[in-house]
């Protein structure tokens, strides 16, 4: 169990923080060090916790399917946004576009890197005892999984998501400005599409179909391009 527990923990922690910070290092790149001043340009998970989307919601939801099903199915979180002045890049649409693909670039960057590590890993079996081993191998698997399903994710185009950033970047100016105005109201947006309407329209289950039509077949392309045939 507690082994599990850590390999989850420290798959999407690592996930999430190189997600943020690659937003943070895209941004001073392309001519903004808002992040870099307020110390968010970094690795450290620590500066990218909220409080609620990165430890009380993942916790609970770990905690709760480990009760009830002893194992974990599903994950959702969040941390705290890098901030960038999109005003003081160098262009500034194409800039959002370029910073806000930055997360998602990482992750699935990422995920194949992983992919490569297995090879790495199994090749030195017998170095490390069989549950170090496991363990290590389960890590692996896990974070090829949320690094993959945290890129699909960021990509809906629904702002403040990276997907909708990167449509206001491409869009004409009209309906750019018609998307960004979605932005205030983009959380409540998302978790109506994966908590609420699922339990109030039977089948609707967006996430679910995010997963498998999306999410899953990526996964499978990751595998097959680091050597691995297919996502077992």
């Amino acid at each position: 169990m507690i082994g599990e527990i850590s390999a989850i923990a420290l798959a999407a922690i690592l996930a999430i923080t190189l997600h943020e910070a690659a937003h943070g290092y895209a941004a001073l790149a392309l001519g903004d060090d808002t992040a870099w001043r307020l110390g968010r340009v970094s690795l450290n998970p620590l500066r990218h916790v909220d409080p609620v989307g990165t430890l009380l919601l993942p916790g609970l939801l770990l905690v709760t399917q480990l009760a009830t099903i002893g194992r974990v199915e599903a994950m959702f979180g969040w941390a705290k946004p890098v901030p960038v002045d999109f005003g003081r890049l160098h262009n500034p649409r194409w800039g959002m576009v370029l910073v806000a693909a930055a997360g998602p670039g990482i992750n699935f960057a990422l995920a194949f890197g992983f992919g490569m590590a297995a090879h790495v890993a199994t090749g030195g079996a017998g170095l490390l005892p069989g549950p170090a081993m496991d363990w290590l191998l389960r890590f692996i698997a896990l974070s090829m999984l949320y690094n993959v399903i945290l890129a699909c994710f960021n990509l809906l185009p629904i702002p403040p998501l990276d997907g909708g950033r990167i449509l206001v970047g491409i869009l004409p100016l009209p309906a750019a400005r018609a998307v960004a105005g979605l932005e205030r109201y983009g959380l409540l947006i998302v978790i109506g599409l994966v908590f609420v309407l699922p339990y109030l329209v039977p089948g609707f289950d967006p996430l679910r179909t995010l997963l498998r039509e999306v999410a899953l077949p990526v996964l499978e392309a990751v595998f097959w391009l680091s050597g691995h045939g297919g996502a077992q």
